[in-house]
């Protein structure tokens, strides 16, 4: 696997697009190849001279997404565009989107508060500072810098100093509940860092999984916050969830993971999130990397009718509708049409 990660960076490094030998080329099919390179091509086309991707600002309330502020400069949707153009074989001035990877990183290093380490712009909360702590890591791993490396490690240091007493996270950095989730964003968020060399206590990690594993239901899912099941919910996104951040903890081998992955797989069409909604494209983003973890049979049901299912509904410009707004959508269904490149250590087995 080391061997592997190596060979992964150099060809990043050197700009060039290469499969391992054991990625079967009948997953990406032309179709959907085609529909990555218009995805990036549309996300190309509208980050702005600063670097950075604007979309609706705000968290997910209830079924909806609250918004605070509209098509704002997003930090939390400029990490995930940046990862797509990273699952590509891109890094900051190297590859076809490393200038665009490179302002999207100056954009991010921005917003890092320099006293506490949170990565906030304009009202984003611990989502984006989640997703921006990822992509850092994604690009610190394969560019080692010493400045990159200290805002890494406080940007790591606000997610360890914000677990709360049930061991997740919650929207804002400091509260007294939790939820699915925000956790396995900031539990994948810990898992790219400790990955790199970056300090991640091992006591915040185990009450991490605590927590994921209090979440785990009777009937295979994982509900939204540690309440009685007539006070939660139970989800599509939220076992997805549950189910990386299981794996993002260093988890492989669990009940709670084989019960949750037979719950994504029989779950009633009728109960799955409608498309362009903000839960389909986060449900989804972590059902593919749950599945392709899990491997075997779940890998061969699960992507290949997401992907075709992606490619039918993406718009002649290459974008994806989404009810938070194209950029985001767009980025999230690029990144899970791509994980079988596996460019990105986030997404090793």
């Amino acid at each position: 696997m080391y061997r592997y990660i190596l060979l992964v960076m150099f060809s990043m490094m050197c700009g060039v697009m290469v499969y391992a030998e054991n990625i079967s080329r009948e997953e990406v099919t032309p179709e959907a190849t085609r529909a990555i390179q218009k995805g990036l091509h549309f996300l190309e086309s509208t980050q702005e001279a600063d670097g950075v991707w604007r979309c609706d600002i705000g968290y997910k309330l209830n079924t909806s997404y609250q918004v605070t502020k509209s098509n704002g400069p997003h930090v939390g949707v400029t990490s995930l565009a940046s990862i797509a153009m990273m699952a590509n074989g891109s890094l900051p001035n190297r590859g076809t989107y490393g200038r665009n990877v490179q302002q999207g990183l100056k954009f991010v290093l921005t917003c890092v508060h320099p006293a506490n380490g949170y990565i906030s712009k304009y009202g984003s909360r611990m989502y984006s500072h989640a997703f921006a702590t990822l992509f850092l890591a994604e690009v610190y791993g394969a560019q080692p810098d010493r400045e990159l490396r200290e805002k890494l490690q406080k940007a790591v240091n606000l997610i360890t100093s914000c677990q709360n007493s049930e061991g997740g996270w919650r929207y804002e950095p400091i509260a007294s509940d939790a939820d699915m989730s925000v956790t396995v964003c900031q539990v994948q968020a810990l898992r790219a860092a400790r990955n790199i060399g970056i300090r991640v206590p091992k006591k915040c990690i185990e009450r991490a999984i605590e927590y994921i594993r209090q979440s785990a239901t009777w009937n295979g899912g994982f509900k939204y916050q540690l309440l009685p099941m007539s006070e939660s919910r139970v989800s599509f996104a939220l076992t997805a969830a549950g189910v990386t951040a299981l794996h993002g903890a260093g988890v492989y081998d669990d009940k709670a993971i084989q019960q949750g992955l037979e719950f994504l797989l029989n779950l009633p069409a009728h109960e799955n999130p409608p498309p362009n909604h903000y839960f389909y494209y986060y449900g989804h983003y972590y059902a593919v990397q749950a599945m392709y973890i899990a491997g075997g049979s779940y890998w061969e049901k699960w992507y290949p009718k997401i992907r075709d299912e992606l490619v039918a509904s993406q718009n002649p410009d290459g974008s994806w509708e989404g009810d938070v707004g194209k950029n985001f959508a767009t980025a999230v269904a690029s990144i899970i049409l791509q994980v079988p490149y596996r460019y990105l250590p986030i997404f090793q087995r």
